[in-house]
């Protein structure tokens, strides 16, 4: 069982994990041991997580998710498939606690009447800029 919050608990029928063997370091067992993990979470049969949760964790995770909803993380940074392991699941639990949070909703707003005037002022001030600088073959007659 994976406690995400105190509310929310993810059964480990859950998660499906796989042991793949990882490049990197590891010196001669490189070859030998499994250590990579790759994690598994079908975020869309969760019964764990709410329908608008799913729907933010799909968003978040953006290519790490499949077309049938499932989720997959891969963990090799540690040389342990324990440590890997660990690693999968905080990270799993991370993108679950990013999805919990709710956007805030965005109210539209107009520039106000001073914004607008300091705005059309400053273009004004950059066209006078502008136009000393410009060469006028006239004024060399």
């Amino acid at each position: 069982m994976i406690e995400v919050t105190s509310s929310i608990k993810i059964d480990d029928s859950e998660i499906q994990l796989d042991f793949i063997r990882a490049s990197g370091p590891g010196g001669q067992n490189v070859n030998k041991v499994a250590t990579s993990v790759q994690l598994r979470f079908d975020v869309r049969k969760s019964p764990s997580l709410d329908p608008d949760v799913k729907e933010r964790l799909i968003k978040l995770a953006g290519s790490r998710v499949t077309d049938d909803g499932i989720l997959i993380i891969e963990a090799k940074r540690y040389r342990t498939q324990e440590q890997n392991r660990f690693d999968a699941t905080q990270r799993l639990i991370t993108w679950i606690q990013k999805a919990l949070e709710k956007p805030k909703v965005r109210k539209a707003t107009r520039p106000s009447l001073t914004s607008k005037a300091a705005r059309v002022g400053d273009k004004k001030k950059r066209g006078e800029i502008k136009r000393t600088r410009r060469f006028d073959p006239a004024e060399w007659e």
